[in-house]
């Protein structure tokens, strides 16, 4: 059984269904249970989602939290609070649950998962990849903001595999909260600051190019010398396709060249 993870408001259900259809179909031979944790859905909403994901075979386990957790937590732009319950998500998951593989609902799985997700943690909390497009300057900037001087990298947190088991030990909500008070004026991308700077030496690194493919960025790198930014690489190589930032591909002035991976598999809902 793998353990997949999802926080979100329902304005993000219809690129959920991509996602999960694209994972679904990539991994025909795996059973998935989906946690959802979630505030605010409708049972109705929740109940054509179940439906959906049954008719895939697969299981899907709905979380609700508390409107209280996080409240007090900054969001602006694109970013809502539901973004945050990963933060805290080894206190709402049943106990069986010892890893669990996080992905952003604005993700497309391209090929299987199962080698990524039986990665050893090797005494860590996380795995995640850095965005290999990142320049010397903005990693220097990331570690003075968040004063993480030997942190090996600013990792993304749309793809987040966790040790669930370690986490429940190592991972305080209060300590989440007392940063977040310390420090709200200065983040710039909320929970994943969170995550970088309080935990910065418990994530182990992997290749963003194959577990975390910024889609923003295929255009300027496909330019550069250098296998992994040619298409056919990608698709027999890359296993995430992230689409970062606030262009999205479900939008009608989507223009980005890989856009055609998540409308291939929005067609198949």
């Amino acid at each position: 059984m793998i353990n997949i993870l999802v926080t979100l408001n329902a304005n993000y259900l219809p690129p959920l269904k991509v996602l999960l259809k694209s994972l679904f179909t990539n991994n025909p031979t795996d059973a998935f249970t989906i946690y959802l944790l979630h505030t605010d859905i409708s049972e109705a909403e929740m109940k054509a989602l179940s439906q959906f994901v049954e008719e895939n075979h697969q299981q899907l386990h709905p979380i609700v939290i508390p409107s209280g957790y996080f409240v007090n937590a900054p969001v602006f732009r694109h970013y809502t609070t539901e973004m945050y319950y990963r933060l805290g998500a080894h206190l709402f998951l049943p106990k069986s649950v010892e890893r669990i593989l996080y992905l952003d609902p604005d993700i497309v799985v391209i090929n299987p998962i199962s080698e990524f997700y039986q990665l050893p943690f090797d005494d860590n909390l996380f795995i995640a990849a850095e965005h290999e497009h990142s320049t010397k300057m903005i990693r220097s900037l990331n570690k003075l903001r968040l004063r993480t001087p030997l942190a090996k990298g600013y990792f993304n947190t749309g793809v987040l595999l966790m040790n669930i088991q370690k986490i429940r030990e190592a991972v305080k909500l209060e300590d989440i909260y007392q940063f977040i008070e310390e420090h709200k004026f200065r983040l710039v991308l909320p929970d994943q600051d969170v995550l970088n700077a309080l935990y910065w030496d418990k994530i182990k690194p992997v290749d963003g190019f194959r577990y975390n493919y910024d889609a923003r960025f295929f255009q300027l790198t496909k330019l550069l010398p250098s296998e992994k930014n040619d298409l056919n690489w990608i698709k027999e190589n890359t296993v995430f396709i992230h689409y970062c930032g606030k262009e999205k591909p479900w939008h009608d002035d989507y223009k980005g060249e890989l856009g055609s991976f998540y409308k291939a598999y929005e067609d198949l809902r």
